[in-house]
């Protein structure tokens, strides 16, 4: 067992020792987060920042969390919704003219939200340096043909899910996906959650270690699917060493590239789980979190090849809805039991050569605190 810092309310005392667990077998360093009923029930982490294990992992602690970006990135685009500055159901274009080409002028804004939108891709760009060109990204995408008629597939849209949302934010505010988060959702909610990172919090970063038996040419290129299925890859190959990269932690790619921990992963997520409100906090109303939870599209993803459930934002697994990153990290919402669940770590796993139960552990500890 490893020694573990902060707090944890002894209903959840199995995740404080499913977290020590981990970090006594796989873990370098990690935390782990549970609201419940939009407040903080633990709020824990422990171990190294570093591969060496020489600097400690402290409360202020932050590291990429990959896709569980995403999760961000959709709130976001809820809550314009819910202020009544974009329709789910409008056309893209009716926010982003240049978006109805190529035949997108009934492409809607919940089919880029749901990944049904057919633009999975960026194959016209194949250098990570290529993603720190926003308007190039969004450019080609406006360009470009959805692959299959938006709504009747799905495929997991990886980059692209991030350009597509941002854009539309940007359009419709005037403001980077980054700075609208930082003002209108991490501000108010004293999250310590960013998109696009400050080089004055550089010094706080955990950097992210590749899985046991690779480098930091280890890839994130194909998507990974829940079942372990990796696809054939189409475009931009990003590695270890471009997510630690300075370049990579200045730019704002809302798909991928969000940098935080446990806790302000899970009190952001637990505004959608707790009907709006977070902290004494409210977002949004109790009618604009429902989209987070409710069923879109169910079938085989044609980029994961899994079948997926996909809400308006989130993967939908049973009750709850959220998603995980490239190497580990994960949130869940459960919005019948109001509670969020998150796992933030350095350490990654390979999950073709290595399964990877770490942030499920974490959820059902935390579940057990409800019986």
């Amino acid at each position: 067992m490893t020694d573990l810092k902060g707090w944890c309310d002894p209903r959840f005392a199995a995740v404080e020792a499913a977290l020590a667990a981990s970090l006594g077998k796989d873990d370098v360093g990690a935390s782990v987060a549970v609201c419940l009923d939009g407040e903080p029930v633990v709020d824990l982490w422990g171990g190294y920042a570093d591969a060496d294990r020489t600097v400690g992992w402290e409360r202020d602690t932050l590291t990429g969390v990959n896709s569980t970006t995403k999760n961000m990135t959709a709130l976001c685009a809820l809550l314009l919704a819910d202020q009544g500055l974009i329709e789910l159901s409008a056309p893209v274009a009716a926010y982003w003219p240049e978006f109805a080409a190529a035949g997108k002028e009934n492409l809607l804004v919940h089919h880029v939200l749901s990944h049904t939108a057919g633009l999975p891709d960026l194959p016209a760009l194949t250098a990570v340096e290529d993603l720190y060109h926003w308007q190039r990204v969004t450019s080609e995408l406006a360009a470009r043909t959805p692959a299959w008629e938006p709504g009747t597939a799905a495929g997991y849209h990886a980059l692209t899910f991030g350009f597509l949302i941002g854009e539309i934010v940007r359009r419709v505010t005037g403001r980077s996906i980054g700075d609208f988060f930082a003002e209108e959702v991490a501000g108010p909610l004293g999250a310590d959650f960013h998109i696009g990172l400050s080089p004055d919090d550089d010094h706080r970063v955990a950097p992210l270690i590749p899985p046991p038996s690779q480098t930091a040419e280890f890839t994130a290129g194909a998507p990974l699917g829940p079942d372990g299925t990796r696809r054939e890859h189409t475009g931009v190959m990003v590695r270890v060493r471009d997510a630690n990269s300075a370049a990579w932690r200045r730019a704002q790619l809302p798909a991928v590239n969000g940098f935080g921990n446990a806790r302000s992963v899970a009190l952001v997520q637990s505004v959608l789980a707790n009907r709006g409100c977070a902290g004494g906090v409210r977002l949004l109303s109790p009618q604009g979190c429902e989209p987070a939870w409710q069923e879109v599209f169910r079938g085989e993803d044609r980029v994961l090849r899994t079948p997926m459930s996909w809400t308006v934002g989130f993967g939908k697994f049973g009750n709850t809805f959220g998603w995980g990153g490239w190497g580990g990290s994960l949130v869940a919402s459960d919005p019948d039991a109001r509670l969020t669940v998150a796992y933030v770590m350095n350490q990654m796993i390979d999950r073709d050569q290595q399964e990877d139960n770490r942030g499920m552990e974490i959820i059902m500890a935390a579940y057990s605190g409800l019986r």
